[in-house]
């Protein structure tokens, strides 16, 4: 029997993706043809980052030339039409493809005629595992720091016996929680791996340039050079550079900020990763092997171990486990539409000195580490009374590495509380004192992170007690919430900053 074509989406483009099962039931076929879809209806759809745009058809149009004659590279204004075009679906010939990434591309798979869904790769706890590990929490609690330790047994990570991890402890958050340090500009890492342009990049770029001269697509941000992998050469070249030359320093400061040192010690990993150009299993073994081998502290590869075997895999299974209706979520009743400024990523109309430095950014990168993502991005949002919907829509479409599965778990939980707290026991949002202790905005900010009311009056701060008081009844049961929501009793000039941040409105802060 001649072996069935295998579909790869632009997300699942490492070896990884293509190889053929051990059992001959979780892969491709032996042999198995290959079909890349390149559609256009994609990019109008929605308003990408333009780094984004460039940065998934460089590495889809570079994995087509390594594939060579294996691969048939569609290029289609559909993805329906390129199903065609490559003779897949209705009757045509039967095809695979590995489990994808978002719901709505899983129900598009599941009804072409003759199309096998695979097991998902690129993951190191399959849906199944995960399932059986869901359905023994006691209560429906799933915590991720009990999920995680399960992740490290099962794989053998940082364990010095079964049940003994490595150094007598499980978790170095608090050694891995310090602000920067003082008076300096930068942490002075060793610089990241970055990428060079090619001539597939120029052919993209002109590809890019052309859709928008033409009015077919519109995009967010700079055109930048690319600066992420888009092979698994580069890939591996840029994990080798983090595990050899910034592990080491990653851990202490990795929820630092500093306005002028955008990558400090951060992997920038994430993006190869969420493009399936890496396995997960390269990373973690990596890391891993700089403990074993005394190159890098247990605090920092344990602190990278936990955000790849940790809260990767945490997002990726709940974003399944709760279902396409989790998206829709809004507990907090939170309605109002983005501002322009921010949809638009207008850093230069932002008064306040860290959501402008890391709106330009995003702007001219496509990325920020998790922490300005949370604490700086997200808080306004929340502040702000932002429609979640829209506000996880942005972060999809402005982070390079943002994808459905990555997003919808972040956002709507994470970052918004619009779940009421499934995933998450409070809302994390905080006032300027935060953001003044993890970093170096405030010092060169027109605003005070102290100060309440007033010209001075830091919009974190104030808006952190206005979302308190909008939200007092529903917080005030909360045990992790109780006592700063009691605060605002304590207040004496609670009205005047109700009323002050009632004038602010959807201005730019």
């Amino acid at each position: 029997m001649a072996a069935r074509p295998h579909l790869l989406f632009g997300d699942q483009l490492g070896a990884h993706f293509a190889r053929t099962g051990a059992d001959g039931q979780d892969g491709p076929d032996e042999d198995a043809p290959l079909v890349m879809i390149e559609s256009r209806a994609v990019l109008r759809r929605r308003t990408f980052h333009r780094a984004k745009a460039h940065l998934v058809l460089s590495a889809m149009r570079h994995r087509a030339a390594e594939l060579g004659d294996r691969v048939r590279y569609v290029r289609a204004d559909t993805y329906r039409e390129g199903l065609r075009t490559a003779r897949i679906g209705s009757g045509r010939r039967n095809a695979t493809v590995h489990h994808p990434t978002s719901h709505a591309a899983l129900d598009f798979v599941r009804g072409v005629p003759g199309m096998t869904v695979l097991p998902a790769r690129g993951f190191l706890v399959s849906h199944d595992d995960f399932a059986r590990w869901a359905g023994d929490r006691q209560g429906g609690a799933l915590r991720m720091e009990d999920f995680y330790r399960d992740v490290r047994r099962d794989h053998e990570l940082l364990l010095d016996g079964h049940d003994h991890p490595a150094g007598g402890r499980w978790n170095y958050d608090h050694d891995n929680r310090e602000p920067p340090p003082r008076d300096v500009r930068t942490l002075g890492a060793p610089a990241p791996w970055l990428a060079e342009e090619d001539e597939i990049d120029d052919e993209v770029r002109h590809d890019l340039d052309r859709w928008e001269r033409d009015g077919e697509v519109s995009f967010l941000g700079d055109d930048g050079p690319r600066l992420f992998p888009a092979t698994g050469e580069e890939a591996r070249a840029a994990l080798r550079r983090f595990l050899d030359h910034r592990l080491g320093g990653f851990g202490a400061h990795e929820d630092a900020m500093l306005a002028k040192d955008p990558w400090m010690s951060h992997s920038l990993l994430s993006v190869p990763l969420n493009l399936g150009l890496l396995d997960p299993v390269e990373c973690v073994e990596g890391a891993e092997k700089r403990y074993r081998d005394g190159s890098a502290p247990l605090p920092s590869v344990e602190g990278y171990i936990r955000q790849v075997a940790g809260w990767r895999e945490y997002v990726w299974h709940l974003y399944w486990h709760f279902g396409d209706d989790y998206r829709r979520s809004n507990k907090l009743g939170h309605r109002r539409g983005l501002p322009d400024w921010f949809a638009e990523l207008d850093a230069d109309a932002v008064t306040a000195r860290c959501l402008s430095s890391v709106l330009a950014q995003v702007r001219s990168t496509g990325w920020v580490h998790h922490i300005p993502r949370l604490m700086v991005l997200g808080s306004r949002a929340l502040q702000s009374g932002w429609n979640p919907r829209e506000v996880t829509d942005w972060f999809h479409r402005a982070f390079v590495d943002g994808y459905d599965w990555v997003m919808v778990p972040n956002v709507v939980g994470m970052s918004q509380y619009a779940d009421g707290g499934r995933m998450t026991t409070k809302p994390y949002t905080s006032g300027g004192a935060y953001i003044n202790r993890m970093s170096d905005y405030c010092g060169e900010c027109a605003y005070r992170p102290d100060v309440r009311v007033g010209d001075r009056a830091c919009p974190f701060t104030a808006g952190y007690w206005a979302f308190l008081d909008r939200h007092r009844e529903r917080l005030a049961g909360n045990h992790r919430m109780s006592r700063p929501v009691a605060g605002l009793d304590r207040l004496k000039d609670l009205p005047e900053l109700l009323e002050q941040e009632q004038r602010r409105g959807a201005s730019p802060p």
